[in-house]
């Protein structure tokens, strides 16, 4: 008999986080609709539109599936993935383009610093089944740091329409990174009570 595939798998809340991940590839393609690398006004209002839907997904999924009670193994190991590939590459993708640039660089080391400690902190916590729940500053600290990644997506494209959004964007940006360094910490030291067993 053929394995059946667990109730909640293809959930529309599972969906919608697939979807997610499926919206990364797709905001990048964005910049190279072109036949090259460029960040024409066009390619940049594409990709917002695309991070903006992927951007409320990472709500609706955790929303729909506590509503619907359609939590699932799949949805809780793919959501957290799924929210640091759209953050990762989008930053990525601006630092290639020179929205962020200079000491703003640094800004973004820290967010993509923290979550690479962070997921390794998770990953060896759960092997010795230890739990590090999410905090409402960690919520927080997603929310911003979409928030500014959307202002640096439209960036110069925005400042045509709105007067100093690649600023504000920046600006967000240094801000969410000091809440991801005060967050990753609180994670870090969490964590390391377990692993020192102190």
């Amino acid at each position: 008999m053929a394995n059946t595939p667990a109730p909640h798998t293809f959930s529309i809340p599972n969906l919608l986080t697939y979807a997610r991940i499926v919206a990364v590839p797709l905001m990048v393609l964005c910049f190279f609709a072109e036949g090259s690398f460029q960040a024409s006004n066009a390619a940049r209002w594409w990709a917002l539109a695309i991070f903006v839907i992927a951007s409320i997904t990472d709500y609706l999924d955790g929303y729909l599936a506590r509503k619907w009670k359609q939590g699932s193994a799949i949805g809780k190991m793919l959501d957290p993935i799924a929210d640091k590939l759209l953050v990762s590459v989008a930053l990525l993708l601006l630092a290639a383009e020179g929205s962020i640039a200079g000491w703003s660089l640094w800004a973004a080391i820290i967010i993509l610093c923290r979550e690479i400690l962070v997921s390794g902190l998770r990953e060896y916590l759960a092997a010795v089944k230890v739990s590090v729940p999410v905090s409402r500053l960690a919520k927080w600290k997603t929310a911003m740091q979409l928030i500014a990644i959307g202002f640096l997506l439209a960036g110069p494209a925005g400042d045509t329409v709105i007067p100093l959004v690649s600023e504000t964007g920046l600006v967000l940006l240094w801000i969410s990174a000091l809440i991801t360094l005060y967050t990753g910490w609180d994670y870090f030291r969490s964590g390391m009570r377990h692993v020192t067993g102190g």
